[in-house]
């Protein structure tokens, strides 16, 4: 595989994803929801601060934030690196689609980590505000404070535990709660295709390190014998 098609790869999961976020931050007021199919499936506006999950170190604003900014930066450079090293390797196309997946959604957050804050208006639930781009009042956050803008919402089954479970019994049950977006989409089918076929994408590259050990042997062995 070769370098510029992991580039298209991860030029058009970037394009997706920010076109999304960009219409959804300035379409939608924070929280707004519709059905698109029945109630499986949801697009519903939230902000993410932190990580997955709505994980976040310290508190809105504080030093976790920038932290985990910073360490999504790492984390991209670091790709940079071994992008360039798969490649070089010529390992198995699929693997490497797959990490140009991760690398295209890390990036993904990042550019929202990075510059939402600078250049989005608020989101404000209580007002119901669409978010202007590029407001003349500034955005609502500096660099390395933006929110992560997430949409992707399937409610796939609601329910409730039975009453007779202990401690959850009578509770509100729901799969699939997260809300996610294309980026995060995208690092997981990187994550789960690599773990599914792990044995396919590394077993070839085993094999031909044993091939050209056993033929050095051989050819060694050739010449001692003539």
């Amino acid at each position: 595989m070769r370098a510029k098609h992991v580039i298209v790869i991860i030029l058009l999961v970037l394009a997706i994803d920010q076109i999304f976020k960009f219409y959804i931050k300035t379409n939608f007021y924070l929280g707004e929801d519709h059905k698109i199919l029945g109630d499986w499936f949801h697009l519903h506006f939230v902000e993410n601060e932190g990580m997955a999950w709505g994980w976040k170190l310290g508190e809105s604003g504080s030093w976790g934030k920038i932290a985990l900014t910073v360490f999504r930066l790492a984390a991209v450079g670091f790709g940079v690196y071994f992008l360039r090293d798969i490649l070089r390797k010529q390992m198995h196309a699929g693997f490497i689609i797959c990490v140009a997946l991760i690398f295209a959604g890390a990036v993904g957050n990042l550019i929202d980590s990075l510059f939402y804050g600078l250049v989005f208006e608020a989101s404000d639930p209580l007002a119901r505000n669409v978010a202007a781009f590029l407001p003349e009042s500034g955005g609502y956050a500096g660099l390395f404070h933006g929110k992560v803008v997430d949409m992707l919402y399937f409610p796939i089954i609601r329910t409730t535990y039975p009453d007779w479970m202990p401690w959850v019994g009578g509770e509100p049950f729901e799969f699939f709660s997260p809300v996610f977006n294309i980026a995060d989409a995208s690092i997981s089918i990187g994550l789960i295709i690599i773990l599914l076929f792990q044995k396919r994408f590394f077993t070839k590259e085993h094999e031909k390190a044993g091939q050209t050990v056993e033929t050095s042997v051989s050819t060694a062995d050739d010449v001692q014998v003539n």
